[in-house]
């Protein structure tokens, strides 16, 4: 999370899109970087309305906005799967021995062993009409979003590649396939509303 007090904006970091590389360009011109501990890098919506907004709000007299990026849920658990399967990845969370196909049928059961349990983007950024974030972007129309930072920060960005996942095999049958737009109902819908933003 990275709170910038000047444009009166907040990013909240969503896991697995691109977070580390926009942290890396931008940090330095946040006045606020929260990166470790994960729970405070990833805070949500939720967390952060309920705690770090009034806070802000309190010391700043500033109504931050906020903006984040959300990634298409195939691609999203793609990401994953492919970051689980570095070599210093803890044997509990590892998929070095899983097929993807395993790991998406998994992730979409009701209760995901702790290497298939990602969560959904729907609850970090949009869980009820009245609690959501204020801008959101396609991770696969990342201009846009650099654009918005470049407008309200007044800053040229070049996003660096960092915390690439490895390489991976992401082929899933048709009826793994099936399984993620019933699980991600939620997130392929909201995902689907920023397509027209």
């Amino acid at each position: 999370m990275l709170v910038f007090l000047k444009p009166g904006l907040v990013f909240l970091a969503t896991p697995k899109t691109a977070s580390t590389a926009i942290e890396a360009a931008l940090g330095s011109l946040a006045s606020l970087s929260m990166t470790h501990p994960k729970v405070l890098k990833h805070t949500d919506i939720s967390l952060f309305r309920a705690h770090l907004q009034p806070y802000l709000k309190a010391t700043t007299g500033i109504d931050f906005v906020t903006t984040a990026l959300m990634r298409a849920p195939r691609d999203w658990l793609g990401s994953w799967y492919r970051n689980r399967q570095r070599d210093d990845e803890a044997k509990e969370t590892s998929t070095h021995d899983v097929s993807f196909e395993e790991f998406v049928r998994l992730a979409c059961s009701p209760e995901p062993p702790l290497f298939a349990r990602v969560g959904r983007q729907f609850d970090t950024l949009a869980p009820r009409p009245d609690l959501r974030v204020d801008h959101i972007f396609a991770y696969d129309h990342l201009e846009d979003f650099v654009h918005f930072l470049e407008d309200n920060l007044d800053f040229e960005i070049v996003l660096p590649h960092l915390n690439v996942s490895p390489k991976g095999d992401l082929d899933l049958s048709a009826a793994a396939e099936e399984l993620i737009p019933a699980h991600f109902a939620q997130d392929i819908a909201l995902y689907k509303s920023l397509r027209s933003i």
